[in-house]
């Protein structure tokens, strides 16, 4: 299932894309079953039978449950995710391009709730930074708790995939060692457009993730050249934490980030960036100057 959160009448509702040929078409998964929750961490709170019921109320929708996309607002899927845990540098050509060495260890840092924008929902590049840079990056949605996960096990614990954005204000970021600064401003973690469920792709490393900007292509990578694996980042992760339903992990990006050009090429008011990741869907969010 491609599971949505989105917003009509005023109401926050839990939804699915219906596919191709009816792809521009939501099912209000509240209309048909009413006991569903309407939070998307609800509902993976309540483990594989929430995610069965969703699949019936998907599967058994009348007309009258199908609204057009259009008519609807998403929002991000997850909408406040107790954790957002980032991975830099998991790709060799981004460590490259950023004169760093090759990681020993997943090198991890955090992104806050409040960062968190959804598709069609506007980047703004603050009035302090100068340098607001792009990720596009594969994102993992823990589906129930997990905490000293074998890396054997780590998919079971998986609720499923989405394009990510790990927005960075690069002269915050590089301001001293510690990153988060410069990556959990206002609107920088847009995820979605939909969860997609872990059934719908078996193996997270082979998936082909590309980001553009006007149709220019700046980002263009397969998941297998990942440092550390999914179930790697898991593994190590659970041991450390707790990992909880509708927690984040945003694997990391590839090469092509707009610092590392020359010259250096950081986001514009008026652009619109896309992540594209094959089989999840398209990441759209236009750019706007904060006011």
């Amino acid at each position: 299932m491609h599971l949505v959160s989105f917003i009509h009448g005023r109401e926050r509702r839990l939804g699915a894309l219906l596919a191709a040929p009816n792809e521009h078409s939501v099912v209000d998964l509240n209309r048909v079953d009413p006991q569903l929750p309407t939070d998307m961490i609800a509902l993976l709170q309540s483990g594989a039978a929430g995610l069965a019921r969703a699949q019936s109320a998907r599967d058994g929708a009348g007309p009258a449950a199908v609204m057009a996309l259009q008519d609807v607002t998403l929002t991000a899927p997850v909408l406040r995710p107790s954790k957002i845990i980032c991975i830099g540098l998991n790709y060799r050509d981004h460590a490259a391009e950023s004169n760093m060495p090759i990681p020993e260890y997943p090198t991890v840092f955090a992104k806050y709730p409040s960062c968190v924008i959804g598709p069609g929902e506007a980047i703004v590049l603050p009035r302090i930074s100068s340098q607001v840079d792009y990720e596009g990056e594969l994102a993992v949605v823990i589906g129930r708790q997990a905490h000293h996960v074998t890396e054997a096990a780590a998919l079971d614990y998986v609720a499923g995939y989405m394009p990510f954005n790990d927005v960075s204000a690069r002269d915050f970021q590089h301001r001293t060692s510690q990153w988060t600064i410069g990556k959990t401003f206002d609107t920088f973690g847009p995820m979605g457009p939909a969860l997609v469920t872990a059934d719908e792709a078996p193996d997270p490393q082979n998936l082909h993730l590309r980001v553009t900007i006007g149709g220019e292509e700046l980002q263009s990578s397969h998941t297998g050249q990942m440092i550390f694996s999914v179930v790697q980042l898991i593994a190590y992760l659970s041991a450390v934490m707790t990992l909880e339903p509708g927690d984040v992990i945003a694997t990391g990006t590839p090469g092509g980030v707009g610092a590392a050009r020359t010259p250096a090429r950081f986001l514009r008011a008026g652009e619109t960036v896309r992540v594209a990741i094959e089989g999840l869907g398209i990441l759209e969010n236009p750019v706007v100057a904060e006011a």
